[in-house]
């Protein structure tokens, strides 16, 4: 794999329409493998596995080494081939989920997706989501704007500010717990109002806020850093913020690790989630 250079990776039109035809390519190989009869098998860590997600990450891979054959991949499906005393040199690198949102997928309810997104010194400054089923994908710079594009039309995108009861709370399919839910009737106190948990799987949380449709996505459990990283983008260019528990930015390849702590995702900065943290 090749090691990145010190030279400035321009995010530009060449670099952005590029990812997302090759995002869209990996969609259309995920749903030739949706609309047929498929195999799952699970990982060591007991996560789904289908080939979907093989199909999806080596177009991906192939793709992103014709586009940016200098900056190197970090993919859910090829990570445990990468030490971090391998990756922890690269300022910058692509930050890959090939189909996020797997356990969906075996559903089959639709909500999965494609995140693709560009890391630099830590910090996501391009990413990707690509939705197979509607068809739809968003995108974000950082620094510039957010989009959300459906076939040849696009709009940009901006969160909901202010965020005023009722609060509109972006909830997992398939991780929800009593944390979650406290949390939530906290937050509503906090704002004089009642919070509404709307159900929804992978990045597509991040992006339904970044389109002003949600106000907050609480997650308190792990995920990986390749089903945020993306998303994140989408949320920041929009307005939003990605955040730990104390406040800070999320920030990827770090770590030894690649799971992530809790965080916070908000559409409006001001919300008071802080105060509705429990002890």
């Amino acid at each position: 794999m090749t090691e990145p250079n010190d030279s400035a990776l321009r995010v530009d039109e060449r670099l952005v329409e590029g990812a997302i035809a090759i995002a869209r390519e990996a969609a259309a190989a995920i749903l030739a493998i949706y609309e047929q009869d498929f195999d799952v098998e699970h990982k060591a860590d007991a996560s789904p596995l289908t080939a979907a997600d093989l199909a999806a990450h080596h177009c991906i891979v192939a793709g992103l080494a014709a586009l940016t054959p200098d900056v190197p991949v970090l993919s859910e499906e090829s990570a445990h081939e990468v030490s971090f005393e391998q990756r922890r040199g690269w300022r910058r690198l692509w930050l890959v989920d090939p189909l996020d949102g797997t356990r969906e997928f075996v559903k089959r309810n639709g909500e999965f997706t494609v995140n693709l997104a560009l890391i630099e010194d830590g910090v996501p400054v391009f990413g990707v989501v690509q939705a197979p089923v509607t068809g739809a994908l968003w995108y974000g710079v950082r620094g510039g704007r957010a989009f959300r594009r459906d076939g040849d039309q696009e709009r940009e995108l901006q969160v909901r500010i202010p965020a005023v009861a009722p609060l509109r709370v972006a909830a997992s399919r398939s991780h929800r717990d009593a944390r979650t839910e406290a949390f939530m009737q906290r937050l509503a106190q906090q704002v004089g109002g009642q919070a509404e948990p709307i159900g929804l799987g992978s990045s597509l949380k991040f992006c339904c806020i970044a389109e002003g449709g949600m106000d907050i996505y609480p997650r308190f459990g792990p995920t990986s850093e390749w089903d945020t990283a993306a998303g994140q983008c989408v949320l920041e260019a929009a307005g939003g913020q990605v955040l730990d528990p104390r406040g800070r930015p999320f920030r990827y390849n770090q770590r030894p690790g690649v799971l992530n702590g809790d965080f916070i995702a908000l559409g409006d900065p001001a919300l008071p989630w802080r105060e509705s943290l429990d002890g």
